[in-house]
């Protein structure tokens, strides 16, 4: 699947799970279109890609397509995930709440600093030598990285050689694995130079 149509789909999943928390039962491509910034054709294109069909006089189903992509996109079941690295980005996930609506579950945790340490907690903070027990006794197979860039490639070895198939980097460096394995990397700060590049220019622009 393209990753433009992948990003489209979340959002229009993301947008029948608004429609629905309003009390809708059914939905149009064009309110799709509008909720996402897409077109009501882009909409039926999309859905057609995967046999998903809907009437033009009767709409979409919303709990019936919400069923199929979420099946689609492999949140038809929980997704337990493991994060290496408990300092403030890693501390923060633990913390979010929104998670599990969307099938994913922090179960634990892993720090080399013992101060963290919490093995008796919600989600338990484990010494980073427990962590391939724990992904293989857990059959876990997301993991995220928020440790220094120095540690990252050496954890995601660990992460990966334990079964994980997906990573999720913060470590503001580039990570090596073998191609079967899933690695989307997250650098913060070059997001905020984008977004400082963009307001700039805007202003000179302005002033000139």
């Amino acid at each position: 699947m393209a990753k433009k149509t992948l990003t489209r789909l979340i959002r229009h999943k993301n947008a029948l799970q608004r429609f629905k928390k309003l009390g809708f039962i059914k939905v149009f491509s064009d309110n799709l279109a509008d909720a996402t910034g897409s077109t009501p054709s882009q909409v039926r294109k999309d859905f057609s890609l995967f046999g998903i069909s809907g009437n033009k006089r009767g709409g979409y189903q919303i709990n019936e397509l919400l069923e199929q992509l979420n099946s689609l996109l492999g949140k038809d079941k929980i997704h337990n995930v493991i994060v290496a690295g408990a300092g403030n980005i890693g501390s923060a996930l633990l913390k979010y709440e929104g998670f599990e609506k969307e099938g994913i579950k922090i179960i634990a945790a892993v720090d080399i600093d013992p101060a963290k340490h919490k093995p008796s907690g919600k989600i338990p903070v484990l010494p980073l030598d427990k962590m391939k027990d724990f992904i293989k006794k857990h059959n876990i197979q997301i993991g995220i990285i928020t440790v220094p860039d120095i540690a990252a490639q050496q954890v995601l070895d660990i992460m990966v050689s334990a079964g994980i198939r997906g990573i999720l980097n913060f470590a503001p460096i580039r990570l090596k694995a073998d191609e079967r394995i899933v690695i989307k990397s997250v650098n913060l700060a070059l997001e905020l130079e984008n977004i400082i590049y963009f307001v700039s220019a805007r202003d000179k622009e302005k002033k000139s």
